[in-house]
């Protein structure tokens, strides 16, 4: 199954080359995405407030790896679209691991940009880091967005059925994360229902610690977010593992794959 993931990772390398440049990357996608942190980041600025602008630039500087791994749900049905999806249907080995590795492009491409806006852009917002915390976010922000990326698969296996939604599904999906994760508001406004809604998606657990990390602050309650961030996006994984193996039985069964949709 590991070299399944390793062939297909290989297969989204080559796409990460056909979509960017290293001077698309920088000046059209990385750009574009510095200006939308900055556009949140002034609303604190406005409001003459330094925590909210605080809170509104780490939110939005960890959410853009996240709308990048969401990038998934249309790289998934791209199989579909090339033609490629009955063959792997027919193939008799599992079909998860191919799409665990076929979308793997954009999480270090999303590290990349958060990773940027956090370290570099932040500075010169007037928020800083210290050395050790910075390094130590660096693989929190790697796990959050591992962990969203299995969720965005779990997704994705549900919109192969109908791959016309991928990008509605897609636009929706990181809104709704953005509002119960507490990017630019914090959760408790909601009610307590809905909160723990919240609490069943990654970035939930892994904003709090990044939070904490920017903020000088190491508590036990952080290591209980690690400890849920890690859990939850197991549980992702493996949900979108049983929905892809439900949609490759299912195709198995009935024909009903096409070659495009």
């Amino acid at each position: 199954m590991l070299s399944t993931v390793l062939a297909a990772a290989r297969v989204a390398r080559a796409d990460l080359k056909v979509i960017y440049t290293p001077m698309t990357w920088t000046f059209g996608w990385l750009g574009r995405i510095l200006a939308q942190v900055i556009f949140f980041a002034v609303i604190g600025v406005l409001l003459e407030d330094p925590d909210a602008l605080v809170y509104l630039f780490v939110g939005q500087a960890v959410m853009v790896a996240v709308v990048e791994v969401f990038m998934s749900l249309a790289s998934t049905t791209w199989e579909r679209g090339a033609g490629t999806l009955p063959l792997l249907i027919a193939a008799p080995g599992p079909l998860w691991p191919v799409f665990f590795g076929r979308s793997l492009q954009w999480i270090p491409s999303g590290v990349a940009t958060s990773c940027v806006a956090l370290f570099a852009l932040g500075p010169i917002l007037g928020i800083f880091w210290e050395p050790g915390l910075a390094l130590l976010a660096v693989p929190v922000l790697l796990v959050t967005v591992v962990s969203m990326y299995a969720m965005a698969l779990a997704l994705a296996a549900v919109v192969l059925r109908a791959p016309r939604w991928r990008n509605v599904t897609s636009n929706i999906a990181h809104i709704l994360v953005m509002l119960l994760c507490g990017v630019t508001v914090p959760a408790p406004i909601w009610p307590h229902w809905i909160q723990m809604v919240g609490q069943l998606i990654p970035l939930t657990h892994g904003l709090e610690i990044i939070r904490g990390l920017q903020a000088s602050y190491l508590g036990w309650d952080l290591g209980t977010a690690a400890v849920l961030l890690v859990g939850t996006g197991l549980l992702w994984a493996l949900g979108a593992a049983a929905a892809f193996t439900l949609f490759g039985e299912a195709g198995r069964r009935d024909g009903s794959i096409s070659f495009a949709d």
